[in-house]
């Protein structure tokens, strides 16, 4: 049938050989347990040291819109391993990570990472490298046996979250205008310099004039 009119000139393709660019996922199930015994495996080869690798710090994420979050960083910073009295060697091969361009710029991170070393410093079940000849600083008999592998990550960090109950607003907070306090606030913070300057000529003219 021809077509009628100003229309758009037919063009239909139904000869794509779509079947040769069709993408199966068929080993999926073989990958899954594939993974699953390698990670049986690696867990046998590292016995009894922890499956989820080593320790790790408490940090804050960046920017403004996430440092409210807490997460598990890269490595302890040497302020903190000093602080806890630890060696940054002896660190790495007690299951601690180790970060030596992290900075603390905060009293409150450095104190939280240094008192999660001291209790996973009391925690930790240290193998002698010689069975007859232990150490000053390795774990006892009694503690060797009841050492177990530990399945996911040493010491998880958990947010707390502080609810607040409900209250009554007080008038203070009724009144209180935001917007206007935040535009007084910079321009305090904009005119600190001139009225500085102005206040300083003031006491000089009042200095002179009495003179």
């Amino acid at each position: 049938m021809a077509p009628s009119r100003n229309g758009m000139l037919l063009n239909p393709h139904f000869h794509k050989d779509w079947q040769k660019r069709v993408r199966t996922w068929f080993n999926q199930p073989a990958r899954k347990i594939r993974r699953r015994k390698a990670r049986q495996a690696k867990a046998r080869l590292i016995a009894p040291r922890p499956v989820g690798g080593p320790l790790r710090p408490q940090v804050r994420c960046p920017t403004i819109r996430y440092h409210t979050k807490v997460r598990a960083g890269r490595g302890f910073t040497l302020e903190e391993l000093k602080a806890a009295g630890i060696h940054k060697k002896t660190a790495r091969t007690i299951g601690i990570s180790v970060d030596s361009r992290r900075r603390n710029r905060s009293t409150e991170s450095l104190q939280a990472n240094v008192q999660r070393l001291k209790e996973y410093r009391s925690k930790l079940i240290l193998f002698p490298r010689k069975a007859s000849a232990p150490k000053k600083g390795d774990s006892t008999e009694e503690e060797l046996k009841m050492a177990t592998q530990l399945a996911g990550p040493v010491m998880p960090i958990k947010s707390v979250h502080k609810k607040e109950k409900a209250r009554v607003i007080s008038e203070d907070e009724k009144n209180f205008k935001a917007f206007a306090s935040l535009r007084m606030a910079r321009a305090n913070a904009r005119l600190f310099g001139i009225r500085a300057k102005r206040a300083k000529e003031a006491a000089e003219q009042d200095v002179e004039k009495k003179k």
